[in-house]
């Protein structure tokens, strides 16, 4: 048996258990390995029944009994009840919303029931407590108390899927463990690595961290995978950056004499942070001029700005530096910029940016989106812009007479071809896939300098961890003159006050913008209590109740890119008074007009996702105002939401969301292709460093990457890639 075998060749597995591993990504004996627990049950720590009290987080052990559905008498709300049993009394248990989960056990069932207990006097009962079934060896009710010097005995809590519960992962992992095949897995960490800090050997950390009998020996096997996982992520970042090291790409000689002349040029000064970032920028660029060749591997730089930090004009530095740059061993002509926006109407603002700063520079401006092609300056009025055939579009970026391209997708398509691309710039680059950005990266004679640009406040950890090929610039400061927003959190009771607030900037001639959780009305079969608003129903509420007299538009994922970007459009002209949306305008809108915010269920967004959402009406002098509405009354939600109202610094937000409540819950674990427990390690910069550390010097010194690190470096890099 090898881990690299089907799990099906250890145990047998029903369709519904199947169904159940492809979901929690489980598929080979390595993978099943590799699913760690979420956290440890100790043997003997239950409660009895008889011993239960209200408010406390009970763990009990009994039998099943009297399962049921049915529908509460007065809100018709679906529950799901039974009765658990054990040697002292029993307790109800009951499920609102989710009756289904009665149905998943039989009568007389042995199970565990973890769940906090509530009602009063000898009415208690378990409010939506979790329950599976068990093995009595488990409950300490059917074994003697732990002695002082005998071993204590953890249960494994995993992640689970219907039809894999806890108790299965456990016997799975028990018989995969007994076969002796950790014995015969090759260590990914290098043996002189796991010396250095300490960390156990990969057969010692799979039987700690899925057998432990010290809770010390867990946490020693979760910070060894911990550092495992960062390790293997910065090898393949390194190797990454190795490979662009090694290209061949354009030198700009005199970048910063260029982009200090662009800084004198405009009308207001540049704050300490763009200039920092423009310095850094050129130095990479000065990088090829200073080999024999004139050549070096192309800049790949991180530029992370907080909402309006300016990164656009650091954009424009940069590629100001670049179209006034000949070509090598040319007399005419320019180095060419590519500059890729994650929506038309952004690419469409950023096409009127740049024609505004380059104007008076004699060269040719294109647009390339899905709706059709512009150039800028037009031959029959040169102060405007055209619009043009994609053709003939096409012809001038191949044959060099457009130096500067803005786009959307549509600038990586294979019909697009650059004489001399020395620049690309991504915005907002972790919408795009990285197989994406490569395929931008390949379209001229050399490989172009690569900048990416970011407005979500990234913590330095994950920074570090995810841009590990890129070097990173930092935008930590605001332009003078940006009106400081005012964000409120607002009772039920005040509701009405709000939206007066709101009508009041309405009636000005400004905009606003209503943010609701979700897009359509929940199914109250299938949700818990709280009910989301939906960005649907809510437009025909405030169109019909609230704001009558004026206009009121619906913005939300689900619908086709054509009719996002018309919606978009027509707010941006003014067209729209007030557009309810879902998150999916937190990037991608830029109405200067738009002054007020309101965020439905705010409690259940990050931190940073708020902060970008209400940095949507941070886009002028006028003062913002942000409204957050929460359907919670949890002292640890509204600690987050006052957190978000004393600060306007993305960097602190994002940081206090990453110890809060984890990277997963503030980025989106699919969104980075980092585990659990990976994202453990982000709150830990010293691993961090550490692992990078050690990869980049593995990565130094050519050594071979052996074939279980390699295995993961392979699979790191299909997913950055996109593969």
């Amino acid at each position: 048996m090898q881990p690299s075998d089907p799990v099906t060749s250890l145990v047998r597995l029903t369709p519904i258990q199947l169904s159940a591993l492809k979901k929690l990504g489980i598929a080979t004996i390595l993978d099943l390995l590799y699913h760690f627990p979420s956290r440890y049950d100790e043997a003997g720590a239950e409660e009895s029944i008889a011993g239960l009290v209200a408010g406390q987080e009970a763990t009990i052990f009994g039998t099943i009994k009297k399962l049921e559905t049915r529908k509460s008498w007065k809100r018709k709300v679906p529950i799901g009840e039974a009765v658990i049993e054990d040697g002292s009394g029993s307790v109800k248990v009951m499920w609102f919303h989710q009756p289904y989960i009665a149905k998943k056990f039989t009568e007389g069932m042995f199970v565990k029931a973890v769940g906090t207990v509530g009602g009063k006097d000898n009415k208690l009962y378990l409010a939506n407590p979790h329950v599976e079934g068990a093995d009595p060896a488990e409950a300490g009710l059917f074994s003697k108390p732990v002695a002082e010097n005998d071993e204590r005995q953890f249960f494994a809590v995993y992640p689970e899927s219907r039809g894999v519960t806890s108790l299965w992962f456990r016997h799975a992992i028990d018989r995969a463990l007994k076969s002796g095949i950790v014995d015969s897995l090759q260590d990914p960490i290098p043996a002189q690595t796991r010396e250095k800090y300490n960390l156990p050997d990969i057969a010692s950390a799979l039987r700690f961290i899925h057998v432990p009998t010290d809770i010390r020996h867990a946490e020693a096997a979760r910070k060894r995978f911990s550092f495992e996982e960062i390790f293997a992520i910065q090898v393949a970042r390194a190797l990454e950056r190795a490979s662009n090291d090694a290209q061949h790409s354009f030198s700009i000689p005199d970048a910063f004499d260029s982009a200090q002349r662009f800084l004198a040029s405009i009308l207001f000064k540049p704050t300490r942070a763009q200039k920092r970032a423009i310095e850094e920028i050129c130095d990479d660029f000065n990088k090829a001029a200073s080999s024999k060749k004139g050549t070096s591997g192309p800049m790949a730089r991180l530029l992370e700005g907080d909402v309006g930090s300016g990164k656009t004009l650091v954009a424009a530095a940069a590629s100001y530096a670049t179209v006034t740059s000949r070509p090598p061993g040319r007399q005419s002509g320019t180095l060419q910029v590519a500059y890729m926006a994650p929506t038309e109407i952004l690419a469409q603002q950023h096409f009127e940016s740049f024609i505004e700063y380059f104007k008076d520079l004699p060269i040719n401006i294109g647009l390339i989106t899905g709706s059709g092609c512009k150039k800028f300056p037009s031959k029959s009025s040169p102060g405007n812009a055209t619009t043009i055939s994609r053709s003939q579009l096409l012809k001038w970026v191949g044959n060099g007479e457009i130096a500067m391209l803005v786009g959307t997708h549509a600038l990586i398509q294979k019909s697009i071809q650059f004489q001399h691309l020395a620049l690309a710039i991504v915005d907002e680059q972790h919408r795009f896939g990285t197989r994406q950005r490569r395929a931008l990266a390949h379209k001229g004679d050399a490989a172009p300098h690569f900048l990416s640009m970011t407005a979500t406040p990234i913590p330095r950890t994950l920074a570090l961890t995810i841009y590990g090929d890129l070097d990173i610039s930092v935008l930590d400061e605001l332009p003078p003159g940006r009106a400081k927003i005012t964000t409120a959190i607002v009772p039920a009771k005040d509701r009405l006050l709000a939206y007066e607030a709101i009508r009041s900037q309405l009636r000005q001639g400004r905009q606003a913008y209503v943010i609701c959780p979700r897009i359509d009305e929940p199914d109250p079969e299938k949700l818990n209590a709280i009910q989301a608003k939906s960005a649907k129903a809510e437009s025909v509420r405030l169109q019909k109740d609230v704001f009558p007299e004026f206009k009121i538009g619906l913005l939300h994922g689900a619908m086709k890119p054509k009719e996002k970007d018309e919606v978009m459009r027509a707010f941006a002209e003014g067209e729209i008074d007030l557009l309810v949306a879902t998150s999916v305008v937190e990037v991608g809108v830029n109405v200067p007009n738009a002054t007020s915010i309101i965020i439905e269920g705010a409690e259940r967004f990050g931190l940073s996702q708020l902060h970008q959402l209400r940095g949507r009406v941070m886009r002028s002098s006028h003062t913002p105002f942000c409204y957050l509405f929460a359907e919670t009354k949890s002292d640890v939600s509204l600690k987050r939401l006052r957190a978000l109202a004393s600060t306007q610094d993305g960097f602190k937000l994002a940081e206090a969301d990453l110890e809060n409540r984890g990277a997963g819950d503030l980025f989106g674990r699919s969104q980075w292709g980092v585990s659990d427990i990976g994202m453990e390690a982000l709150k830990n910069p010293r691993l961090i460093s550490a692992a990078r550390e050690e990869a980049q010097g593995l990565v130094a010194s050519h050594r071979e990457l052996s074939s279980s690190l390699l295995t993961r470096v392979e699979k790191i890099a299909g997913e950055l890639h996109g593969e």
